[in-house]
C-alpha cells in the first residue's frame, strides 16, 4: 500500500481550501501544499446555510457539490505540483466544510454537519476518499472534536517538556502535549468575529497581520461583557463553531456601545481571541514555556504580539520553526487520520473529545 495521503481542508474562515500531500513512509513529511481561494458565491452559499433558511437541503447538497469541486482542483493542482499520478495516492482525507455542530442536544446524542460529496470527489480524483471523521467520535458521547490534538502529538510532543499547540483558524482550539498525555478542545473564536468585523467595515475578507486592529483601542467595557459568554468558562472538553459566535452574536453585544470606534471593535476582538486562548494555556497547562501557532492567525502580527504579551516567559512562535507551514496543519492533519481510518486504527483521544474509548474514525468512499 502506498504511504502517501492527502489532506484537504476549508475551515470555518471560509477563505479557502488548503491540499496537502504527506508521506507516511519514514515518519510524517510534507510533500506539498496548494492553496485555492473561495469562490465568493460558494463562501456566500455556506456561510447562509450556518442558520436555518428557506430550501436548505436542496441548497447544501448543491453547495457540497460545488466545494467538492473546489476540493478536486486542489488535488489535481498538488498532483501536478508533485508530477505524481493519482494511483499513488493512498487516500484523500476530506473534511468536509462545517455548517453545524451539536455535539449534544437536550441530553441526546447530537449531530455534526460537515457539507461534503466523498463519492464524487472519489469520481472525480480517481482516489479512495475517508470522510465524516466526527460522527462516530459524537456516536460514541464525545462532542467529535479537536480531532487534530492527536496529530499535533506526532508532530510536535517533545520528551520531558509540556508544549501547547494553538491552531488559530476561524475557531480556536489547542493542545496540551505532555509526552504521551494529549490534551485538547475549542477555545473560543479565533479568526470568524475578526474576519466577519473586517469585512463588514472595510470591505477586505481579512485584517492583513492585524494592522486594522493595531490601530484601535481595546474597550474594557466590551471586552468584559464578551467575556461573559458562558462558553469561556466550560472545563473541557467542549467544542464550538458558528453556531454560537457568529454576527448576531457579535451585533449584539457591540449594540451596547455605539460610540465605539469600529477599529476600537476590532482591537477588542483580537484583544478577546488573545485573552480567551491565553487564558485556557494558564489554567491548563502554566508550566508549558513553548506555544506554537498554526492556522491564519499565525501570519496575524497584532495577534500573535498580543499572545505574548497575555504569556509572559513563554515562547510563542508558529509552526515554522518546528519545520511546518502553520497554513499546512491541520491539512496535513487530515491526511494522517485518513491513513488511521485506512489502516483501522483510532483516530480520536477520548481525553479529548469526551468520547466512550478510542474509535476508528470516518467512512471510506473507493475510487
Amino acid at each position: 500500500m502506498s504511504s502517501l495521503y492527502i489532506g484537504v481542508m476549508s475551515g470555518t474562515s471560509l477563505d479557502g481550501v488548503d491540499a496537502v500531500a504527506v508521506d507516511f513512509s519514514d515518519g510524517i513529511q510534507a510533500l506539498g501544499h496548494v492553496a485555492l481561494p473561495m469562490p465568493e458565491p460558494l463562501k456566500q452559499g455556506l456561510l447562509q446555510l450556518n442558520q436555518a433558511g428557506h430550501n436548505e437541503l436542496h441548497l447544501a447538497a448543491l453547495a457540497a457539490n460545488d466545494l467538492v469541486e473546489v476540493y478536486t482542483a486542489a488535488v489535481q493542482a498538488l498532483l501536478a505540483q508533485l508530477d505524481v499520478p493519482a494511483a499513488s495516492i493512498a487516500a484523500i482525507g476530506a473534511h468536509g466544510q462545517t455548517v453545524r455542530h451539536q455535539p449534544q442536544w437536550q441530553d441526546r446524542v447530537g449531530y455534526t454537519w460537515q457539507l461534503n460529496n466523498p463519492s464524487l470527489l472519489a469520481e472525480r480524483t480517481g482516489i479512495q476518499v475517508v470522510a465524516d471523521f466526527r460522527s462516530r467520535d459524537i456516536a460514541a458521547g464525545g462532542q467529535g472534536a479537536p480531532l487534530v490534538p492527536a496529530f499535533h502529538q506526532q508532530v510536535f510532543s517533545q520528551p520531558g517538556q509540556t508544549v501547547a499547540v494553538l491552531n488559530l483558524g476561524g475557531m480556536a482550539n489547542i493542545s496540551i502535549l505532555q509526552g504521551a498525555q494529549v490534551f485538547g478542545f475549542d477555545c473560543g473564536p479565533g479568526n470568524v468575529l475578526l474576519d466577519t468585523w473586517c469585512h463588514a467595515h472595510t470591505g477586505q475578507a481579512f485584517d492583513k497581520e492585524g494592522a486594522w486592529a493595531a490601530t484601535g483601542k481595546v474597550s474594557q467595557a466590551l471586552l468584559t461583557q464578551l467575556l461573559s459568554e458562558p462558553f469561556f468558562s466550560l472545563m473541557p472538553p467542549k467544542s464550538t463553531g458558528r453556531d454560537l459566535f457568529h454576527a448576531q452574536w457579535l451585533n449584539h453585544h457591540v449594540q451596547a456601545f455605539p460610540g465605539l470606534a469600529t477599529a476600537d471593535v476590532q482591537a477588542t476582538l483580537a484583544a478577546l481571541t488573545a485573552q480567551t486562548c491565553a487564558n485556557e494555556v494558564l489554567r491548563h497547562a502554566p508550566q508549558a514555556r513553548q506555544l506554537l501557532v498554526c492556522g491564519g492567525g499565525a501570519y496575524n502580527l497584532h495577534l500573535m504580539h498580543l499572545l505574548g504579551q497575555c504569556l509572559p516567559g513563554m515562547a510563542v512562535s508558529s509552526t515554522d520553526s518546528r519545520g511546518l507551514p502553520p497554513m499546512q496543519v491541520e491539512a496535513a492533519a487530515f491526511a494522517w487520520l485518513a491513513r488511521q481510518t485506512v489502516l483501522h486504527l483510532p483516530g480520536n483521544l477520548p481525553a479529548v473529545t469526551g468520547a466512550k474509548g478510542l474509535r476508528v474514525l470516518g467512512g471510506i468512499y473507493p475510487a
